[in-house]
């Protein structure tokens, strides 16, 4: 493991410290932690190339979910009222006000993320159903 020398501010390491001591671990071990955390939301923000249209926002579980940039508009969404609803392309860039281009990338990116995305429609249906 390498090693680093880190400078904080006075009062940024006072907070963190006191954080590091209010989960029973040392400073060195709060610090890995934290930049660990902080690579991992990175990784699931960093857009994918071959979907440009696609970023990603974090859910109201604390999850990042899938989003057609720019908007809110879940892929999930978009692939639901594409393969139940039976929705062409050109309906649902009316219908939520997005281009084709938009739309093409968001069910492109649901194809190569199916497992998951289908996992997050079933967890969340079933949510609902609980919920009615």
């Amino acid at each position: 493991m390498a090693s680093y020398s880190v400078n904080l501010p006075l009062q940024l390491q006072e907070e963190v410290e006191k954080c590091a001591l209010g989960q029973g671990i040392s400073l060195d071990q709060f610090i890995l932690w934290a930049v660990a955390e902080k690579v991992a939301v990175l990784q699931h923000q960093c857009p994918d190339r071959n979907f440009p249209h696609i970023t990603y926002r974090t859910g109201a579980s604390g999850s990042p979910v899938a989003v057609i940039r720019g908007t809110r508009i879940r892929v999930q969404t978009i692939a639901i009222a594409a393969h139940q609803w039976g929705m062409s392309p050109k309906q649902l860039a009316e219908e939520y006000g997005l281009t084709e281009a938009q739309i093409n990338d968001a069910l492109l990116f649901y194809t190569a993320h199916q497992t998951e995305i289908d996992r997050a429609i079933a967890t969340e249906q079933e949510m609902e159903a609980v919920n009615v």
